[in-house]
């Protein structure tokens, strides 16, 4: 136990979730964080550069995407330091744990909403696999906050599929 007299660094979390557990749920929230920061840097780029018919309505779709997107950053990498762990924060880190190809190029309109619909689905996919080792930990938390995204996105990719019927 702590006294008055430690420093800070010695105070042990103790949250109820071993440190087993909980490395293990931040390493898969840190998956989780880094696709939806390559989303969001998505959904950012699309929103810049759409052009064409659908110009007015996609632009604001994705600005409401990317802004729900950068709330929902903050909360992941919030829980990941609730846990005791560092979240990662730099393209380099994002990079080696994401699983959604960065966009470079500017596809046209519809295309943009089909990589958009493909990457929700990506990050729900990444969403799925961290809700094991919460549910293992009984980390309702984490629950919560993977159950609430896996919600949104999937929302998302509805509404993003719907522009290609």
């Amino acid at each position: 136990m702590a006294t008055a007299t430690d420093s800070v660094m010695d105070l042990e979390i103790n949250i109820g979730i071993s440190e087993t557990h909980r490395k293990k749920i931040a390493d898969e929230l840190s998956k989780v964080l880094a696709d939806s920061y390559m989303l969001y840097l998505k959904t950012h780029n699309f929103h810049w550069n759409v052009t064409g018919e659908h110009f007015h309505s996609l632009h604001e779709q994705f600005e409401e995407q990317y802004t729900e997107l950068a709330d929902a950053i903050d909360e992941i990498a919030e829980r990941i330091r609730a846990l005791g762990h560092k979240a990662p924060g730099s393209f380099k880190e994002f990079h080696q744990l994401t699983s959604i190809e960065e966009d470079t190029e500017k596809p046209k309109a519809m295309e943009m909403v089909r990589r958009l619909a493909v990457a929700n689905e990506q990050v729900l996919r990444t969403a799925r696999k961290a809700l094991d080792p919460a549910k293992e930990a009984d980390d309702e938390a984490t629950i919560d906050l993977l159950t609430q995204r896996l919600h949104v996105h999937s929302k998302t990719a509805w509404m993003l599929r719907s522009h290609l019927e």
